[in-house]
């Protein structure tokens, strides 16, 4: 039986990597791991590091060449610029336009008002247990029906799409509280649909560099989602679905819902160790930590960190990253980032998701615009066939 268990140690050098990053494999949960006799040490079965390793080999697309977003050294990069420096000197709307058309330049996303009640309209039967996202996909698939030019993949056209589209999907969210009738930026709009709470400069700021931080991290899920979608000829608005769709699971996107309650638990008097230890225990991965492209710690999680007021939730999320990285060596990612900057504004749990979904828009259709420049129909991966054999 032991010959069958690595440490952690022999893991790390079976993949190449340091042994923070395979804990950080473990706090993902994609691997898994059981403590050795002592209780101070990690074991892994040699069967599921064969498993992650053959996993890490499989393929299903084409080299993609991009010029969009480059994570390197610990850093992310859009177009060649810092994506931490962005987040603290431009908008969500310069970073936009910088995805799209190279040129980092504040251009505003308009109000196209029949759209937008239109997609009031078709929300509004939703049930209350409607999550933001849900709301977000009905807001795109009912735009994209009542756009006839819809198919038009010209460079100039789809950038016209996504700025209407993205200001669609957050002025026909419900407003949590009165919104004034000017409004600075679709940060700012994004405000009064997440919290009650009175915004404030540096909130707004926070709420805004959070969708920089956000808007593109290279091929993720979900913008491959897109860019197969994209390399079909499908539409911008049937791109953003796909990526929606991607970003949907409890993996992705939605990882910021798991960590927040976690947090808030913590907040209310949890002792934020015993709630750790708790999820140890019962062989759930620990939240918003850890990222297998940051071994070092996620930098976007940093930057929303400084931006977040002094008060429980930052002193709380500070002794939960000082345990973790203490413990097991692995630092909190954008997940926990955005659990907390949703539970010090007194967001819903499913804000972090949708501040996710607005940001991420910018992204997909950056990609789609590189998709559509490609080679069409270039994604066709042959499965290796493991069923019974024919007769």
């Amino acid at each position: 039986m032991d010959a069958e268990l690595l440490t952690t140690e022999q893991v790390a050098g079976r993949l190449g990597v340091k042994p923070a990053t395979v804990y950080a494999y473990v706090s993902r949960g994609l691997l898994s791991s059981h403590r050795n006799a002592d209780g101070k040490g990690s074991l892994f079965a040699k069967g599921d590091v064969d498993a992650f390793v053959a996993g890490r080999k499989r393929t299903t697309t084409p080299n993609i060449q991009t010029g969009i977003t480059l994570i390197k050294d610990g850093g992310l990069f859009y177009r060649g610029r810092d994506a931490t420096v962005l987040a603290g000197t431009s908008t969500y709307e310069a970073v936009t336009s910088l995805l799209w058309t190279g040129d980092l330049a504040h251009t505003g996303f308009p109000v196209n008002y029949h759209l937008n009640r239109l997609a009031t309209a078709v929300t509004r039967p939703l049930p209350e247990t409607a999550r933001l996202t849900d709301r977000l996909r009905v807001t795109v698939a009912a735009v994209a029906a009542a756009d006839p030019l819809r198919f038009d993949t010209a460079p100039a056209a789809v950038v016209a799409t996504g700025r209407q589209l993205l200001a669609t999907m957050v002025h026909a969210l419900p407003p949590r509280t009165g919104v004034p009738v000017q409004v600075s930026s679709l940060a700012e709009s994004f405000w009064y649909r997440l919290t009650a709470t009175p915004p404030t400069e540096s909130a707004v700021r926070s709420l805004d560099a959070a969708l920089i931080l956000l808007a593109d991290h290279d091929l993720a899920a979900s913008t491959l989602a897109a860019r197969i979608a994209a390399s079909t000829r499908a539409h911008p608005y049937a791109v953003v679905s796909a990526g929606l769709a991607a970003l949907d699971g409890p993996l992705h996107g939605a990882a910021s819902a798991l960590a927040y309650p976690m947090l808030a638990e913590a907040v209310n008097g949890l002792d934020p160790v015993a709630g750790i230890s708790d999820r140890l225990r019962s062989g759930i991965p620990v939240p918003g930590f850890g990222h297998p492209l940051y071994p070092g710690g996620d930098p976007r999680a940093t930057v929303l960190f400084e931006l977040l007021d002094d008060g429980p939730v930052r002193e709380t999320t500070i002794r939960l990253a000082d345990a973790m990285r203490t413990r097991s060596g692995v630092a909190p990612n954008i997940d926990l980032a955005l659990a907390a900057l949703a539970l010090h504004h007194g967001m819903p749990a499913d804000a972090g998701e949708a501040v996710f979904a607005v940001a991420r828009t910018a992204g997909w259709l950056a990609h789609a615009l590189e998709e559509y420049a490609d080679r069409p129909s270039r994604f066709r991966p042959s499965g290796a066939y493991a069923g019974r054999p024919p007769a």
